[in-house]
């Protein structure tokens, strides 16, 4: 990806408007009075339609600035009047958006008369605000490499008016303390989307000092995934016109009168919730299980769904698990098993089913998330998770890039396998020694003595092998909604079909009787006489069997019925933002132990 300056972009855009070219400029196909061979050449208005027709070779349709149709034409009228300090003082406006431009050269000063810039989606790491002409007025930086503004807050240009500098990587406190009245003093619209300002507080304070902001764009910044976001900037900058692309009505103003005053609820801290509730969809297993196959071992199989979130403290929570016991190890048949010598009690242990059976993420993430589980539960047609767990996170970057990267959903089978215990009397019955004919010694096993009054026998005990854990399907959800202002996620999560394959058939003992092997051959040699005599010799259909032959031909000849598609396995999920819609609203939400 080759980079370039801004003027050499323009120089280009110049060029290609053709400006000393036919039907433009000064030559011999214009005409001219007292001109000879009148009859090859145009008048003004014939060249002015072709740069008008839309069908024309010499039509024009670039617009990254509006003056450059209006200069071809004026190449047509006036070409006298041209010369490169005329066109570089006819521009007003230029856009060049996507060129990979890296940087703003001292030769856009001779565009003594821009009024507007727009350098979205390049390269520019830097601004230096010497080299910006004095008459600009709107400045669009939005989507480039800007880690910084301290070289534009330099020098800006005094007559600034509309600041773009959305989808950049500020938010430092510098940045914060470079964005007031002092620098801006006619700033009446200003765009941080999507940029990396964590202080709520901060940043509303200085942006109280711009004396003539009515139009701000917020969203997409950490801190504005906080309860008190938008109520608190509301409240903060009565000036405000339009926050976010909507306009503030009188009763938004009303419900967050008195919250800028609150400094006390309002903190940098999000609160999250997530809910999964009915899972349905998924097969039954045991229902290819003969019932007259051996009693033991009894296999019993339980659900449930893992992911990856921010690491919490506080039992806030519903359902039977909160945090997953992660300490366990993968097989060979994709199956996890657990490992007794890992640390259960830690949230941090990163395992394998953390590493293999969960979809990997950033390194910066994992660091910081904890795997989770809904209740385990046995198997039904639909399972009602009730699974809600609340979190407060005060890492507000880091949970924008995850929001970003989206949520990964992990369906879970357990499988435990259970054996009857040994029982009671077994163990204490001790062998005592005797003697065979030949005068050895032999073991023999002592009897216990029957008991007179027997009880009837209950259900024997089991003893339970460790748990098989298998990763079934995963899915990702899009989170992106709620770092753009979003407050809710609902969505029906779809694992796809699942399928149960059926126990291997075991094949029949075909040799019970070795010895009447040969009557049945002589059997089966005697059968297959008498049906190839049957298909060579004519039958005759016997009366009143038509409509039965009929119906055999028929049916041979019906269409198979076709097969159902399996049912898709899903899983219903929200993941909601706590957002104050008053000033009540604030005194009335309970803030659980922050999670560091």
């Amino acid at each position: 990806m080759s980079s370039t300056t801004l003027s050499v972009a323009i120089d280009k855009k110049i060029r290609r408007l053709c400006l000393t070219d036919f039907p433009c400029g000064i030559g011999p196909w214009r005409q001219t009075k007292n001109g000879p061979d009148e009859a090859r050449t145009e008048s003004p208005d014939v060249l002015l339609d072709l740069l008008r027709y839309p069908r024309s070779p010499w039509m024009y349709n670039d617009t990254w600035s509006p003056q450059a149709s209006d200069l071809r034409e004026l190449a047509v009228r006036e070409p006298k009047r041209f010369s490169k300090d005329f066109i570089l003082n006819y521009f007003t406006t230029i856009r060049i958006t996507g060129k990979n431009v890296s940087f703003i050269d001292e030769r856009l000063l001779k565009f003594s008369k821009l009024e507007e810039l727009v350098l979205s989606g390049n390269l520019i790491s830097e601004i230096p605000a010497k080299h910006l002409p004095d008459t600009l007025k709107i400045l669009e930086l939005r989507a480039n490499r800007l880690s910084s503004l301290s070289g534009l807050a330099s020098c800006p240009p005094p007559q600034l008016q509309y600041l773009g500098l959305g989808s950049n990587s500020l938010g430092s406190h510098q940045d914060v303390c470079d964005l007031t009245g002092r620098h801006w003093p006619r700033l009446a619209c200003l765009d941080l989307s999507n940029c990396n300002f964590q202080e709520q507080r901060l940043l509303v304070a200085t942006l109280e000092t711009l004396p003539c902001l009515k139009t701000l764009t917020l969203k997409g910044n950490p801190f504005t995934m906080t309860p008190s976001y938008p109520g608190f900037t509301v409240d903060s900058l009565p000036q405000l016109s339009c926050l976010d692309s909507s306009w503030l009505t009188t009763e938004e103003r009303y419900n967050f009168f008195g919250l800028a005053r609150i400094n006390d609820l309002v903190e940098d801290v999000a609160s999250v919730t997530l809910s999964l509730t009915r899972l349905r969809g998924i097969p039954d297993p045991l229902m290819y299980v003969d019932k007259k196959a051996v009693e033991f071992p009894v296999v019993t199989y339980k659900y449930f769904v893992s992911y990856q979130f921010f690491s919490r403290h506080t039992p806030d929570h519903q359902g039977e698990d909160g945090n997953l016991d992660t300490s366990s190890r993968v097989t060979e048949d994709n199956s996890v098993r657990p490992d007794p010598g890992s640390d259960r009690n830690t949230g941090k242990n990163v395992s394998a089913l953390d590493t293999a059976d969960v979809p990997a993420v950033d390194a910066y993430e994992t660091e910081q998330l904890s795997l989770y589980a809904t209740p385990k539960l046995p198997w039904s047609e639909c399972a009602d998770l009730n699974y809600t767990l609340a979190y407060r996170i005060s890492c507000l970057g880091d949970l924008k890039k995850f929001f970003t990267h989206g949520l990964h959903l992990n369906l879970m089978e357990e499988k435990i396998l259970s054996w009857p215990a040994p029982s009671e009397e077994a163990q204490h019955v001790k062998p005592s020694p005797t003697k065979d004919k030949k005068g050895k010694s032999k073991e023999k096993v002592k009897t216990p003595p029957k008991a007179k009054n027997k009880k009837k026998k209950g259900p024997p005990e089991l003893v339970h092998d460790p748990p098989i854990r298998k990763l079934l399907n995963s899915v990702h959800i899009p989170m992106q909604s709620l770092v753009q202002g979003g407050q809710r996620v609902s969505s029906v999560c779809d694992f796809g079909p699942l399928h149960v394959e059926p126990p291997p058939k075991q094949e029949e003992e075909t040799e019970k009787k070795p010895k009447g092997d040969k009557k049945d051959k002589t059997k089966d040699c005697k059968e297959a006489k008498e049906k190839q005599k049957k298909h060579t010799e004519p039958q005759k259909s016997p009366k009143g069997k038509g409509k039965d032959a009929k119906k055999r031909d028929m049916d041979e000849h019906t269409v198979p019925p076709v097969p159902v598609p399996p049912v898709p396995v899903t899983v219903e999920l929200s993941v909601e933002l706590e957002k104050w819609k008053s000033v009540s609203d604030a005194f009335h939400s309970v803030t659980p132990v922050e999670n560091g």
